[in-house]
């Protein structure tokens, strides 16, 4: 594995993930994190997400530390829940190429309400 972020430190977000060599025997792989920001296109507030990512490997695997520094760029960026999920998972796909992906996002309640979005690979 040649990492460009792995046992490097990195000072902002990055726009890739780093892969491995999918290990056999490895049917899924399901990452979770509770950190991903985004703001609110409409009235620029800070949204919070918990975001999921379960995918069938096809030879690559997605190094866990790139992918923290990938979501990290959304407290940036001006988005909807269901943009979010979608663009994950064109991100994975792009760089992995899994045979399948399924990227959840769920949006913290805001005025009591939770949004939980799911995009998939492939569309069905």
């Amino acid at each position: 594995m040649d990492s460009k972020y792995l046992g490097k430190t990195v000072r902002q977000p990055i726009d890739d993930l780093d892969t491995f060599e999918a290990p056999d025997g490895v049917s899924i792989v399901k990452m979770t994190s509770d950190e991903l920001t985004s703001s609110c296109p409409i009235t620029g507030q800070p949204d919070y997400y918990t975001v999921s990512i379960e995918y069938v490997p096809n030879q690559l695997c997605i190094e866990s530390k790139s992918l923290k520094l990938y979501l990290w760029g959304f407290q940036k960026k001006a988005m909807f829940s269901e943009k979010i999920a979608a663009v994950i998972c064109d991100r994975v796909v792009q760089d992995i190429s899994p045979k399948r992906c399924v990227v959840t996002t769920v949006q913290k309640a805001r005025g009591g309400i939770t949004i939980e979005s799911v995009a998939e690979y492939p569309r069905a």
